[in-house]
């Protein structure tokens, strides 16, 4: 329970594997003392409650992502003494980075795994941190607790973006900062996303897409008129890898959309399956060179009013 007395769901990552999307629908289909409304949430809740399986395997991509949190945490600004939330911390390369500056941090995920990896890592780097389990739509905090909320490629998951949003705000004091950093649509990461997504059944409605957060369009009507000075920045981050396949590899065996895909396909369509790898590989292509595959990202940063 939180403090306004509401269960926490378990969210993340939206797009998981053809058996769960099968389990959401069946449990829709049964329930039928549900409204329509009712059924809706149920199939949300439900496709909630699996994805924390998702990104158990993510921990190795951490090598990754630890140079774009450096950066997310320049452009948010934080100082020493400020209270930070990371939203979707992962093994917590944000959150670690910003009690490294002296700030009070709390890093909140889906996954127990990744929080087990998550107070390893702050522990190595000899930082406190409060690791919470729970969901982006339903953060257990009183409103504006926090000098500023942080995001690195993990809100973007959480399948209602409105209430993923004003739950970020809510929790963000007036006068406070928000920033996060999201893979464009049109860029290579984006491009990913909606490949996989097409070897998948749709997911219930209501789930958007991740990488509708990378059009700056998108954020300023989502953020709308409780925020102001919204600003926005590019950098890129760069993925070793010997070639196309060599990073597929690796993202089959670490990425939750990608792990639950392969393992779905490689026994019930192999030749779909097959399918997939080409497509990947000739998408890769395009962003590879010099033994790395590029992936541009937005950051986004706005002050509460």
């Amino acid at each position: 329970m939180n403090k306004r007395g509401c269960r926490i769901a378990r969210s993340g990552p939206v797009w998981c594997g053809l058996d769960s999307v099968l389990a959401c629908r069946l449990n829709v289909a049964t329930n039928s003392n549900s409204t329509v409304e009712g059924r809706d949430v149920d199939a949300i809740e439900a496709f909630k409650a699996t994805q924390k399986q998702g990104w158990a395997h993510f921990a190795p991509l951490e090598m990754l992502t630890t140079m774009p949190a450096a950066r997310l945490v320049k452009f948010a600004g934080v100082r020493a003494g400020q209270r930070v939330l990371d939203v979707g911390c992962g093994t917590g390369v944000v959150a670690i980075t910003t009690a490294r500056l002296g700030a009070k941090v709390t890093g909140l995920d889906l996954t127990p795994e990744l929080l087990e990896r998550a107070r390893h890592n702050s522990q190595l780097a000899g930082v406190d941190v409060d690791w919470r389990e729970g969901d982006a739509e339903n953060l257990p905090f009183d409103d504006a607790t926090f000098d500023v909320v942080l995001s690195q490629f993990g809100h973007m998951f959480a399948p209602r973006p409105s209430v993923a949003i004003a739950e970020m705000l809510r929790v963000l004091r007036p006068g406070g900062t928000i920033a996060f950093s999201t893979w464009p649509p049109e860029l290579f990461t984006g491009r990913m996303f909606r490949l996989v997504s097409s070897y998948l059944p749709p997911p219930p409605p209501g789930v958007a897409p991740p990488p509708q957060w990378g059009d700056q369009n998108v954020v300023r009507e989502r953020l709308g008129s409780v925020v102001k000075d919204i600003s926005f920045e590019r950098d890129t981050m760069y993925a070793p890898a010997l070639s196309p396949q060599h990073h597929r590899g690796m993202t089959e065996r670490t990425a939750g959309l990608m792990v639950r895909l392969v393992e779905t396909l490689a026994t019930s369509d192999p030749s779909k399956l097959a399918a997939f790898r080409r497509e990947y590989d000739t998408l890769a292509a395009e962003f590879f060179h010099e033994n790395c595959v590029r992936q541009e990202f937005l950051m986004t940063r706005a002050t509460k009013n």
